[in-house]
């Protein structure tokens, strides 16, 4: 037996709630938006961690919360054993050398005003220790050359890159001051398919090669698949299944979760045969007011009253090997998603 690896990120009961104010001179808040809703995770050491589930889940949130871009409500967010929630100044700069973030559109992260090489050598500006100022466009033309594009055009705009080129500088300027953790925001939805895979061709690789650890967010059911070690399911603020990825994929036991994958596309005419589709029933709730109990009762076939009365834990169930936040976890097969 291997030993287990070793917990880069520890994430507890973390919580993001924006408030709901009323009034012009005399504001009070009515209301609250729940985000994020009270998610614990841990992400190992060269580990890949798919974050997955539908508009307004709160995916974008958390990463944002991971970043400390937005400060929690509750919850804390320990970076190799620091809490990053709490840190502030020097010690909150220091932290987020550590941690960086690849954005979700390489046709507006990127400034048009400024030269690739100015883009990939932000990172140096505000971290002057990490590179001397000398040294610098040595470092972003290696920085290029590593994510596969020519150090020559170090002095070229954004306008003159393809958009796969584009994601590659994006992520040249994620590896610049050398973090252990990357978060992916749908790195690739923006992209041509085939594009889409040479970027995932780079992004396991460069893991491979400086054993980075990712969180990688996305809609896509089958590049999660295809590049998460685990994979987390959210909805409505809250992490409603976790486990590894054939766990997830081969036999899901939250309904949600069926749903999601019984919608993945087919290529193959006798899968999409016998399939079974999961239709779900009505919209996503309000995260300014979900439902009592469990978030998901409202579109779920399986609901009972204790669904209403009672928020199911993310534990494991009898007859399952991964945690569902489901009263009456089941799994299920469902045709295979590759």
């Amino acid at each position: 037996m291997t030993a287990p690896a070793e917990s880069i990120l520890e994430v507890r009961d973390l919580v993001k709630h924006f408030p709901l104010t009323q009034g012009i001179v005399f504001k009070r808040q009515v209301g609250a938006i729940k985000a994020v809703d009270g998610v614990s995770f841990d992400l190992h050491r060269g580990e890949t961690l798919g974050v997955v589930g539908e508009s307004g889940c709160g995916k974008s949130t958390l990463a944002k919360l991971l970043m400390a871009l937005e400060r929690p409500t509750s919850g804390s967010v320990k970076v190799n054993g620091r809490d990053i929630a709490k840190a502030k100044g020097g010690e909150l700069k220091r932290m987020r050398r550590n941690i960086q973030m690849v954005m979700q559109d390489p046709y507006t992260s990127l400034n048009p005003r400024m030269t690739v090489g100015d883009i990939v050598g932000e990172p140096y500006e505000i971290h002057s220790e990490v590179a001397p100022k000398g040294d610098r466009r040595r470092k972003v033309q290696e920085l290029l050359e590593v994510v596969g594009l020519n150090p020559d055009h170090i002095n070229r705009y954004p306008h003159q890159f393809s958009g796969g080129q584009r994601q590659r500088i994006g992520i040249a300027r994620g590896l610049a001051l050398q973090p252990e953790i990357i978060i992916c925001d749908e790195p690739v939805s923006a992209l041509d398919v085939s594009i889409q895979a040479q970027v995932m061709n780079l992004l396991e690789r460069l893991q491979n090669e400086f054993n980075l650890a990712y969180i990688f967010i996305a809609h896509d059911l089958s590049v999660v698949r295809h590049i998460s070690d685990r994979v987390a399911v959210m909805y409505l603020g809250k992490i409603v299944e976790l486990g590894r990825d054939t766990q997830i994929y081969e036999r899901p036991t939250h309904p949600y979760t069926q749903a999601l994958l019984s919608a993945v596309p087919v290529p193959n005419p006798e899968g999409r045969e016998q399939r079974q589709r999961i239709i779900l029933q009505g919209d996503p709730p309000s995260p300014a007011n979900p439902p009592s109990g469990c978030h998901f009762r409202t579109r779920c076939w399986k609901a009972q009253d204790v669904c209403a009365e009672k928020e199911p834990l993310l534990e494991i169930r009898p007859g399952a090997d991964h945690p569902s936040a489901c009263h009456f976890a089941e799994a299920r097969d469902v045709v295979d998603a590759r």
